[in-house]
């Protein structure tokens, strides 16, 4: 377990093993906090049983547990005197760190034994975001060099790309959640080959060394005056701000699907819970109708709606019931890709699948119980509305800004944020980039997009922090793995406009063509690259292109 100082007397934890109490002793803490209660899930250990590891390995204990969320001004008294009185230094843990890290800024606050709590709590906690009411208000508006909302893949990627390479900006990184996931392998969990667990880990173990992380939603912007709204009634102030929020899942724009998903054979890869059951479903039939949906652009991976029928085909074949499934593709565009180039070798498996494709054809409701899905399907200009019965129905949602966003200065006329196109700055604000799925780019939603994206960025951000133009371009690239069996990939890499843009050379990947090198990429080296190089700001092929440089 690491434990991770908060100053030279305090660290924090997830919740400890026995063994982690041994570790704590040789590491010299002198000191365990426990702030869990007792029973919040099955199998976690008393804090007499932590309590007695502790007196065996001569380290003092104190329980101080407080309810997620719940945080009150008896609390902070009482850490602020347990922080007064144990042996230092002291390791405070809580299911995730979070509230042990809150609880240390809110005992620093009520003893002023610190410098503004809000400006050094890092990623293994929350700031004060969730405490209570009387003691958030004495806090004031915090400023930082940077702030950046959005702790997805964009915003960590960037917040590590500009550490690199100036560690005394100071960051603030606004994001809610508790959980990170890598999504592009959801397409994989879907088809059996990734467990689900092999793409999530803590918010917590993500977050860059040195960043303020504030877990609470973001609920406005103020460009005008440099400001960002908080959920829980702050405002943060900064000098440059990076827009990376994502997008939103608009499942409620198709009638009677949220109250269908995860039963009665409807489901989709694009929800970590739901992956699996896609999964479930294509083991568990033998015969009748499945059905894929994708609706309008814009959304995430234009490629993934697709993948996931290809390899349930691919299941089906294998398994011998193929013949007996009817396939149906129901795309909203007119085109089956893109980018024309890749058109080809994916209709080949179209083909080899028999699938039927019917593009123009817009899913707008589900009833579950029925197990009929209704499309909207356009030929010739005319439009009509078409009833299919499933028995396993994948749905892609439609995708869009979130409403934060689009309802503010930021927004364009899409909702999503007003970027110029390379240099990923605001058309309107000098001091605001945008980048990931909820900036208003033209190229593919991916996280290979926010890849190249985020370098670009972090040295326009620095560039502007010292009063200059932006110095780095971005030239839409995207990437997207079309997994069209197990074991082949055709791998779509391609700029703005369609442009194809491959990394490695034909003779070692033919992006044209289904290759077993492109799912070796896609299966064993895209994962580690994702955790170990992107999100810790190893730009590894993602070098920013310097502006006025050939490319």
């Amino acid at each position: 377990m690491a434990f991770k100082p908060l100053d030279d007397g305090v660290a924090v934890s997830p919740q400890i093993t026995l063994n982690d109490v041994a570790e704590a002793a040789r590491q010299g803490y002198r000191s365990i906090i426990s702030n869990r209660p007792d029973g919040e899930e099955p199998g976690q250990l008393s804090a007499d049983e932590i309590r007695a590891e502790a007196t065996r390995h001569g380290l003092a204990f104190a329980h101080i547990p407080v309810v997620a969320g719940k945080a009150a001004a008896a609390d902070a008294a009482a850490m602020a005197r347990a922080m007064d009185t144990l042996p230092a230094p002291v390791l405070a843990f809580c299911r995730s760190g979070m509230r042990s890290t809150n609880l240390w800024a809110l005992a620093k606050a009520e003893t002023r034994a610190a410098n503004s709590p809000l400006g050094t709590a890092t990623a293994a906690g929350d700031g004060v975001a969730d405490s209570a009411p009387e003691l958030r208000a004495t806090a004031p508006d915090s400023k930082f060099d940077v702030v950046i909302v959005g702790g997805g893949s964009a915003g960590i990627a960037t917040a590590a790309s500009i550490l690199k390479r100036n560690a005394k900006v100071t960051i603030a990184i606004v994001d809610p959640a508790q959980d990170h996931y890598y999504q592009p392998g959801w397409t994989l969990v879907g088809a059996g080959v990734f467990k689900p667990e092999q793409t999530r880990r803590a918010e917590a173990d993500v977050m860059p060394h040195g960043v303020t992380w504030l877990q609470v939603a973001a609920t406005g912007f103020d460009p005008d005056r440099n400001r960002v709204e908080l959920a829980d009634g702050r405002t943060i102030a900064y000098q440059v701000l990076v827009a990376a929020p994502g997008l939103r899942l608009a499942w409620e724009k198709i009638a009677g699907l949220e109250d269908a998903l995860g039963r009665g054979g409807v489901t989709s890869n694009y929800r970590y819970d739901l992956a699996p059951y896609t999964h479930r479903l294509v083991q568990q039939m033998k015969a009748g109708r499945a059905l894929f949906s994708q609706p309008p652009m814009p959304i995430k991976c234009a490629g993934a709606p697709q993948k996931a029928m290809y390899l349930s085909c691919d299941l089906w074949r294998d398994a011998g019931v193929l013949p007996k499934i009817d396939v149906e593709f129901h795309n909203a565009g007119a085109v089956l890709f893109g980018v024309a180039t890749y058109v080809p070798a994916l209709m080949e498996y179209i083909s080899a699948y028999g699938i039927d494709m019917r593009l123009e054809s817009n899913l707008v409701a589900v009833d579950g119980q029925r197990r009929i899905a209704t499309f909207v399907q356009t030929k010739d200009g005319a439009t009509e509305t078409v009833e299919r019965e499933f028995d396993m129905l994948h749905v892609v949602p439609a995708q869009v800004s979130h409403d934060c966003v689009a309802k503010s200065p930021l927004a364009a006329a899409s909702g999503f944020i007003d970027v110029d196109e390379a240099t990923l700055r605001h058309k309107r604000y000098a001091n605001v980039f945008g980048l990931g799925d909820g900036a208003g780019t033209s190229n593919a939603k991916t996280a290979a997009a926010v890849r190249q994206q985020a370098p670009v960025v972090a040295v326009n951000v620095l560039a502007a922090l010292e009063g200059r133009e932006p110095v780095a371009d971005y030239d839409g690239y995207g990437s997207c793995p079309l997994t069209v069996e197990r074991g082949k990939i055709v791998l779509a890499e391609f700029g703005y406009g369609g442009k194809l843009l491959p990394t490695f050379p034909a003779w070692l990947v033919n992006g044209t063509r289904p290759t077993r090198a492109a799912w070796f990429l896609k299966e064993r080296m895209l994962p580690p690259l994702y955790w170990h190089a992107m999100l810790k700001g190893h730009e590894l092929l993602a070098s920013p292109h310097r502006i006025g440089r050939a490319a």
